[in-house]
């Protein structure tokens, strides 16, 4: 298996279980992604937790608009926000899931997935009951 780049530098630790990067400000507030230009100077990256609860999601059904880069042919995918307990709320893309599955409040977890051929990105999955 090929190891594909990431969509953009720096949005994950480089860990065994990696974590998305996040950045506090001055006063506290954690915000994603990290800010870029000047604004970046002002923020402290810090790594985000790998577990959230899902905060709420809907189903992306339609191709798009220019500039899309995602796979071809375009197929619908899970698109949702998810809450790092103390941290921030992330738009993700949910994977390892159907709509009917999902649930405000249920655990998550993080992963990094393709997104095309070539590159990877991150996303959120249902988080695996034992």
């Amino acid at each position: 298996m090929s190891v594909l780049v990431p969509i953009a530098p720096g949005l994950w630790t480089d860990e065994a279980e990696p974590r998305l990067i996040g950045a506090r400000r001055a006063d506290g507030e954690i915000v994603f992604p990290v800010p870029s230009g000047d604004a970046a100077a002002l923020v402290e990256p810090v790594a985000l937790s790998r577990k959230g609860t899902l905060w709420s999601w809907t189903t992306q059904g339609f191709e798009p608009k220019e500039p899309y880069s995602g796979p071809r042919p375009f197929q619908p995918f899970l698109i949702g926000y998810v809450e790092l307990p103390g941290e921030v709320i992330v738009e993700t893309r949910i994977v390892d899931a159907e709509a009917a599955d999902l649930v405000i409040g249920m655990p998550m977890t993080f992963a990094v997935v393709a997104f095309d051929d070539t590159r990877s990105t991150y996303a959120f999955r249902p988080e695996r009951q034992p």
